[in-house]
């Protein structure tokens, strides 16, 4: 029977253990918070980052805080990164990276020609008649944020042209059905968007919104770190330096002296086929670039690029910002009623005529004649989007339905040069007229022109008249 002394001794000696194992609770917690503090320091990397930032209803880029500092704060900042950039591990930077970058698979539909036996008197395959075909291509995406609806997904233009379908799959595996938001052909560059409600909670979970950091402040022979879907094999990861700034590429991945072109980043990294649209990082997990392309030669090695990420911030930003759409089912998409070409580079460069769609007739009471838009005019621009050749504006075009109202950009003759102009067109619908015959045969009159909107569809197989060069008509 224990006495009151005894048990009044025991009860101080619980309480002071209990004391004793609280304490160390609090310390190791402390520790613990302040390590994961630290580790957050020195890779740059912010939890927080998994929200995109929204203002007045606008989704924008997860950008790297700029903070002002003084020149001793600067140069101890300066030690500090020197010092981290020869000690991070590249594996850290991708653990953290890796749930941002998602793989792209598309499925659209070519004209393949096929051969048949011998051809007369056994002089050779003969042609068969072409066929639809379909055919799947790969690419990569990068995360950048997300709305109410919809999860955000930048990648190439040339990644998702022309698909019929486009799906999404994340870093755990899951595949989704994506819908094209916005695209930028003259830049190369597309947002894609998948809606939040078809994302399971766990991959909600495992993926992340990547932070955008400043292609600015690179520099030559920094390292940095791609990641993509290479060949269409899954996520893989390469690294490299920094290998030139303020590159340019022409149409046929050429070195180009276009300013006006897109500024890319020289990179030695591995970047090949299925890379396209994937990210290329600093050190600090924060993306620079969007990787697009790779001079591939037998005389060259290591030259891939990517397009710097500071100068398409805001291109990015509208293409996020943009209405979901979907392809219009059966070809009864909106037409404007115009009969035009596309104007040739050789008349843009000897005559300074706008690249763009030359109209040679306007269909009388048709969308764009309402619209005040007059022949020999020249379109530049549909709802927004760079217009350089036919291809373009009827691929624009199978993506709004009739009585939609767009805003078309055009120019016509004001003397020696050419005036922009604007006009409100309310789209109307297909009325799947042919084209005239003499129009569509192969090896046609040089100014014979393409009645683009009407019943389109039922005439690919006739695609020389899309290619014809431009002259002067007057």
């Amino acid at each position: 029977m224990m006495n009151k002394d005894e048990k009044n001794e025991k009860i101080r000696k619980m309480v002071k253990k209990g004391a004793g194992i609280s304490l160390c609770a609090v310390l190791v917690g402390g520790l613990a918070a302040g390590a994961f503090e630290g580790v957050n320091a020195l890779t740059g990397w912010n939890h927080t980052n998994v929200s995109a930032a929204a203002q007045d209803d606008q989704v924008t880029l997860t950008k790297t805080k700029v903070e002002r500092t003084t020149d001793k704060e600067e140069d101890a900042e300066d030690d500090t990164d020197n010092a981290a950039k020869g000690t991070l591990d590249v594996s850290d930077i991708v653990e953290e990276a890796m749930p941002s970058v998602v793989s792209i698979t598309t499925k659209s539909l070519q004209e393949v020609q096929t051969y048949f036996g011998y051809g007369q008197f056994g002089n050779g395959y003969a042609y068969a008649p072409q066929q639809e075909q379909e055919v799947e291509g790969s690419g990569s995406g990068i995360i950048i944020g997300k709305n109410e609806e919809s999860l955000l997904i930048a990648t190439n233009y040339h990644v998702i042209e022309g698909a019929e379908t486009v799906s999404v799959a994340f870093i755990d595996g899951s595949s989704l059905e994506a819908t094209v938001n916005g695209y930028d052909q003259e830049r190369d560059l597309a947002v894609v968007s998948v809606k939040l409600d078809d994302i399971s909670d766990d991959t909600l979970d495992e993926i992340s919104i990547a932070t955008i950091g400043s292609s600015d402040d690179l520099k030559v022979g920094e390292q940095v770190v791609a990641i993509g879907n290479a060949l269409g094999y899954g996520q893989s990861v390469t690294t490299g330096i920094v290998s030139a700034k303020n590159r340019r590429l022409d149409d046929s991945s050429q070195i180009a002296d276009d300013e006006d072109g897109v500024n890319l980043i020289q990179t030695d990294a591995a970047i090949n086929p299925g890379n396209s649209g994937g990210a290329l990082l600093n050190m600090k997990g924060e993306v620079v670039g969007i990787n697009s392309a790779k001079l591939a030669s037998t005389e060259v090695e290591g030259m891939g690029y990517s397009i710097a990420i500071s100068d398409v911030s805001d291109v990015l930003e509208k293409l996020m910002n943009e209405t979901p759409r979907d392809k219009v089912e059966d070809g009864n998409h909106g037409i404007l009623g115009i009969t035009g070409a596309t104007v040739s580079d050789e008349a843009v460069e000897l005559y300074g005529m706008p690249a763009g769609v030359y109209v040679k007739e306007i269909t009388e009471d048709g969308a764009a004649d309402q619209a005040g838009i007059k022949a020999n005019t020249i379109i530049t621009e549909f709802d927004g989007k760079r217009v350089k050749d036919i291809e373009t504006l009827v691929d624009l075009l199978e993506y709004y339905e009739p009585g939609e109202e767009v805003e078309v950009t055009y120019e016509v003759v004001d003397g020696e040069s050419y005036k922009e102009k604007t006009a409100a067109v309310t789209l109307g619908e297909n009325s799947e007229q042919v084209p005239d015959e003499e129009n569509s045969k192969d090896g046609g009159d040089e100014e014979n022109t393409d009645n683009l909107f009407e019943d389109w569809e039922n005439h690919k197989e006739n695609q020389s008249y899309t290619h014809q060069n431009f002259y002067f008509p007057w």
